[in-house]
């Protein structure tokens, strides 16, 4: 009878350190989670505000235009900038809000109609200058301007992630 109670004590002493071990790891594997979410989180909240401030008008433009390049050439340039800005960094997506995914996807829309819109009250062979002027003063004169919008919005979803996550 002694060895036996012995044995039971030494059972559940043994029983309760394996719980309490296996707690702790799981307790540490969800803190490593977290993390590591975060983490991917960040880098996606950063690639997306790069991919807004890549596809800005003024960026875009002191990029991409070129002496001789005519309106048709740096529309087509524009367009395709934007386009495969938008194709790396899409799936970005899965890590940000549906709302500020979808602002960020009304800012493409806008540019791309913004740029269409406003080549197209050009000959296609002038100078691109005078494209470039138009775009940039129509997007810096709009009033909410998409770029803008989902900036502001990445933010805020930026710090309500770290408020969350304290």
């Amino acid at each position: 009878m002694p060895a036996f109670i012995v044995m039971m004590t030494a059972y559940l002493l043994f029983d309760k350190m394996m719980s309490n071990e296996e707690k702790k790891r799981k307790h540490e594997l969800t803190g490593n989670s977290i993390n590591t979410i975060v983490s991917i989180r960040l880098r996606a909240y950063e690639r997306i505000m790069l991919l807004l401030e890549r596809t800005n008008p003024g960026s875009m433009l002191v990029h991409l235009i070129k002496p001789g390049m005519t309106n048709i050439e740096l529309q087509t340039k524009l367009l395709e900038h934007i386009r495969l800005e938008f194709e790396h960094n899409f799936s970005q997506q899965i890590y940000v809000s549906d709302s500020l995914w979808r602002a960020v996807s009304i800012t493409r829309e806008n540019l791309t109609k913004l740029i269409n819109a406003t080549a197209s009250q050009f000959n296609p062979d002038e100078p691109a200058t005078k494209l470039a002027e138009s775009i940039i003063r129509i997007y810096a004169e709009s009033e909410n301007n998409p770029t803008e919008v989902a900036i502001a919005m990445l933010k805020q979803e930026t710090r309500n992630q770290f408020i969350n996550q304290a």
